[in-house]
């Protein structure tokens, strides 16, 4: 089975962002700032997700990415734009209102390390959503369902009272996964939660990540890097490059056949081990990505493209239709036999297993180790 399994959804979105817009100030002086500009982080994005499929976000470092996870969580006060979820829009929600969404909408982080409180015992941490919504006031029963959350991560139980520094890297990201689904929430935002893990354990926490998709339900915004763990993992696949979307598409369409240049850039540089995988033209970008502060004009990715002409440097192009399921923000997007001669045939090829219910297994190529 190649890629993901089909996403179990009722056709409905869960979430879904309009025009969605995120813009730091840059400012002069100390005591009277005066402000002189904007970092535009994320710059008018439009995207939805159905309920029980899996988004991925991909893209270059600076793009964005991040930025729009921590706006779906509301841990960043959007600039413009909607954010709806469930029907409610989100976007301009005040306390009491972040307090309730919070129940639904929770954020596995990037660094295992640096998320988890080093002065608290991981039952403590834990615990630490049921005591905010003032669920489980009993500390017997709210230590059993710690425990339990505990086992279901693959924790041992019995290090209830350890504290976060006494764990491996992988373990302290499972403590992460048991907070953020302690509620049992609708929406899971994971922002690349496997890339400051040892490759020997990433997989371990990816099954882990599908397994309680599919017990709990649950919808889950992917960000990564590895674009070959995106292939495996998600229903949909965005693509963005200096804060916007450049293409959307399912995730088999766009690794069989990518319209923006970009992403064949992207997927040009994957790594394929394999005797089979066929010649392929490595599409290099020259030159650095442009400063998100002052993007270029029009296209923002022209300044480094190879089929750039006069009229992306003049008009900017829609996210729409390329006579494939792919919405692609090109003027020129890759032709078939472009595609194919920046992929290699491995690509889209199986690196994983399918499970007896047909559900795709991230398969770990190394030895299983107690530390994590």
């Amino acid at each position: 089975m190649d890629g993901a399994e089909a996403p179990i959804t009722n056709g409905t979105n869960l979430v879904e962002v309009r025009n969605l817009v995120k813009h730091f100030p840059i400012t002069r002086g100390i005591v009277f700032q005066k402000q002189i500009g904007a970092v535009k982080a994320v710059d008018d994005i439009t995207f939805e997700v159905k309920r029980g499929e899996t988004l991925g976000i991909v893209g270059e470092t600076g793009c964005g990415k991040s930025t729009t996870a921590r706006l779906l969580v509301r841990l960043l006060d959007p600039t413009a734009g909607t954010i709806l979820f469930d029907g409610q829009d989100i976007a301009a929600a005040k306390k009491d209102d972040l307090k309730a969404l919070h129940r639904e909408v929770q954020m596995i982080f990037q660094d295992p390390y640096s998320s988890l409180n080093p002065r608290k015992t991981v039952g403590s941490i834990i615990a630490d959503p049921f005591v905010i919504h003032g669920l489980l006031k009993d500390s017997g029963e709210r230590r059993k369902r710690v425990q339990e959350l505990m086992d279901r991560v693959g924790l041992n139980t019995e290090h209830y009272n350890r504290f976060p520094h006494e764990f491996s890297g992988g373990q302290r990201q499972r403590i992460g996964v048991a907070r953020a689904i302690a509620l049992e929430p609708k929406l899971l935002v994971a922002d690349e939660p496997v890339s400051a893990l040892d490759v020997s354990i990433q997989a371990q926490v990816l099954n882990l990540l599908r397994g309680l998709q599919r017990e709990m339900g649950l919808t889950l915004i992917f960000i990564a890097h590895d674009l070959s763990v995106v292939r495996h993992m998600c229903d949909r696949v965005a693509v963005m490059y200096l804060g916007k979307i450049v293409e959307i598409a399912p995730s088999d369409d766009l690794y069989g056949f990518p319209r923006h240049p970009y992403t064949g850039a992207l997927l040009s540089a994957v790594p394929v081990a394999s005797a089979t995988g066929g010649r392929r033209e490595r599409q290099l970008l020259t030159g650095d990505v442009p400063s998100p502060a002052n993007p270029p004009q029009a296209c923002r990715f022209h300044t480094r493209c190879f089929k750039a002409q006069e009229l992306c440097s003049q008009e900017e192009p829609l996210l729409e239709p390329k006579g494939t399921r792919n919405l692609a923000a090109c003027h020129f997007p890759l032709s078939e036999a472009e595609a194919r001669l920046r992929l290699p045939a491995a690509l889209s090829g199986a690196n994983g297993s399918t499970n007896e219910r047909g559900s795709r297994t991230i398969v770990d190529q190394s030895s299983s180790s107690s530390s994590t």
